[in-house]
């Protein structure tokens, strides 16, 4: 009790007990709290990681199979933290899922919503970084396609891909920078997440009913202990049981087999495919013939998120009464999913001609459906 005296436990009193909260909120609230235990997890299965792991190209590899064979319990460290990437990210899709259907990006909880795109690019980076790694075949392809597509800039590109190189080529001073980013930016991470959550909290969660542009001063809300502590520890055990299933008995279902398979820059893998959560970006960037026009179309669909605010300004009308909208950010969805699939396909001109109109729909949505359907509304 005296601690909850002090300012320190006045703030965690507000931010962790009396937390006004929607007492009608659906377990789609539960998505970012799920975001940060699997943060938690990675930062502290790649901390143990990195203890045993030596970033060098031609040690890197048996560094990996000495923490699989040697370490005790090192084979668990791996699978959890390389599966727990996979964890992650399905969590955040939805979590954006949910905050896109349920209009959670407008005001008052822009800055909620913009430093939580900010977070997914982050993650997108630091898991990019982490595949490279384990200096397995895909490892070392995934890098090179990925780093060459900086050579498209106009008269930079040469220069900023031999900066991330640290050379002409990927190699080992590419290994050692990307070990060290990959251990930093999970921290920055953290940092921006402490800011995601301060802006949630200012803000106050939205509420389903009121669509949202609801305010915390609303009616209907109670205080986050314990009521909704019980119910995001339902979904902790929940997440922790798919988690556990993939780990121990799929271990290496969500990977590629190239990548047990030593990097040799002389042999090239007949399809090169990046990790499942990058596929629907991956297809977006090869439906563009043009190498810089599909390295901007890829970075446009990361980019375009942080305007979706902007975008759509009049979302006070609860989301189920809206059901033009909701057909829309349906089709987006299972669009998006597409996208996913076409990525991990050969490229073929069926797959690049559906890979095109997909990507087209992902863009209209965003400039076109969202402002229209506004209009609309008023």
């Amino acid at each position: 009790m005296r601690i909850l005296r002090t300012k320190f436990g006045q703030i965690l009193n507000n931010h962790l007990i009396d937390y006004p909260t929607p007492i009608n909120v659906n377990y789609f609230w539960n998505l970012g709290a799920l975001s940060g235990l699997m943060l938690a997890l990675q930062l502290v299965t790649g901390i143990f990681i990195a203890m045993h792991y030596t970033s060098h190209v031609e040690l890197s590899f048996d560094s990996l199979e000495h923490i699989m064979r040697d370490v005790n319990y090192g084979w668990a460290l791996r699978y959890f933290h390389a599966n727990g990437a996979s964890m992650f990210f399905l969590v955040v899709y939805i979590h954006m899922a949910r905050g896109i259907y349920f209009a959670s990006y407008v005001f008052p909880r822009t800055y909620t919503w913009l430093s939580g795109v900010l977070i997914f690019i982050l993650m997108m980076a630091t898991a990019f970084i982490g595949y490279v790694l384990p200096w397995g075949q895909m490892s070392f392809w995934g890098a090179t396609v990925i780093t060459n597509l900086f050579s498209a800039i106009p008269l930079v590109g040469e220069s900023i891909a031999q900066w991330i190189w640290g050379g002409f080529s990927v190699a080992n001073p590419t290994l050692n920078r990307f070990f060290s980013l990959h251990f930093t930016l999970p921290f920055i991470i953290l940092f921006v997440v402490i800011l995601h959550l301060s802006a949630l909290h200012l803000s106050g969660s939205s509420e389903p009913l009121l669509g949202g542009g609801s305010s915390k001063n609303d009616i209907n809300r109670i205080p986050f202990y314990p009521y909704f502590y019980v119910k995001d520890l339902y979904g902790f055990l929940i997440l922790l049981i798919i988690y556990s299933i993939f780990t121990l008995y799929y271990s290496n279902v969500l990977g590629h087999s190239d990548n047990y398979i030593e990097a040799n820059p002389m042999v090239t893998p007949t399809h090169i495919v990046p990790e499942w959560y990058f596929l629907p970006f991956y297809a977006m960037l090869r439906s563009i013939p043009d190498k810089l026009g599909g390295v901007l179309c890829m970075g446009a669909s990361l980019v375009i998120l942080f305007f979706l605010p902007y975008l759509s300004l009049n979302v006070s009308t609860p989301v189920k009464y809206r059901l033009v909208y909701i057909f829309f950010c349906a089709l987006l969805m299972s669009v998006f999913l597409f996208l996913g699939w076409i990525g991990a396909q050969p490229v073929e001109p069926l797959y690049v001609v559906l890979g095109s109109l997909s990507t087209i729909y992902y863009f209209l949505f965003f400039l076109f459906v969202i402002p229209i359907l506004n209009i609309l509304q008023k």
